[in-house]
């Protein structure tokens, strides 16, 4: 998603700074949580791959714009479940800055929009997780109503805050109604694919499990929490 310039303009845009910057503290507070748990090492690798994959996800997949905003196949649970919440926070926020500084510059000014959009569903999803996954269970074991569960709270959070900055840089008229409406129906279609991805990339990972690659990868994938 990339909601439109001047969507949200203004003296209005102080909140979406302060979003960020909340956005920014608690990426912190995940870093800290990773690297209890990870080598330096593996946690700059594995938020490479999400700043690699966040990229992918906006340049090279299909993507198309749907009233307020664009619909891009952002597979954020699937980096979540790989690599997890931190080095996917600072992917979606690079990948993010990447694309608009160098192919996209006109997304500039909504970046701080954009990327609050992009990780308070990440954190949700990471807090989700903590509660419907059991600790003695690894993400390669989840089932698809686990995965399916973990995706429409990402996604719908993506259209909960999509809809949210057009209703609040630009009132609740007919025309702001529909286009909200128009994108939120177009995104959800995403949770068609992405638990259907994630099964794949997780029995992949599975088949892997004794291939020496677990420093490409959170802990959280192969082993209890």
């Amino acid at each position: 998603m990339h909601i439109e310039p001047g969507v949200v303009d203004g003296a209005k845009m102080a909140f979406a700074y302060g979003t960020a910057a909340v956005a920014a503290a608690y990426s912190v507070k995940l870093i800290a949580n990773d690297l209890a748990k990870h080598n330096i090492a593996s946690f700059a690798i594995r938020t490479v791959l999400a700043t690699i994959g966040v990229f992918v996800f906006f340049e090279l997949l299909p993507h198309f714009a749907v009233g307020v905003s664009e619909v891009h196949l952002i597979l954020g649970t699937t980096l979540f479940l790989l690599l997890g919440a931190a080095p996917s926070a600072i992917g979606l926020a690079l990948g993010l800055l990447v694309q608009g500084m160098f192919f996209a510059p006109s997304d500039m000014p909504m970046y701080f929009v954009n990327v609050t959009t992009l990780l308070v569903p990440l954190f949700a999803i990471d807090a989700l997780a903590h509660r419907i996954i059991p600790q003695h269970r690894a993400y390669v074991d989840l089932a698809y109503a686990d995965v399916f569960k973990l995706s429409v709270a990402y996604q719908g959070g993506v259209v909960a805050w999509v809809a949210f900055w057009a209703f609040y840089g630009q009132g609740f008229g007919a025309d702001n109604l529909n286009a909200v409406w128009t994108f939120g129906a177009a995104y959800m279609l995403v949770v068609v694919i992405e638990p259907i991805a994630d099964l794949a990339v997780l029995a992949g990972a599975k088949a892997l499990r004794g291939g020496g690659v677990r420093g490409l990868f959170t802990h959280r994938l192969y082993s209890a929490g």
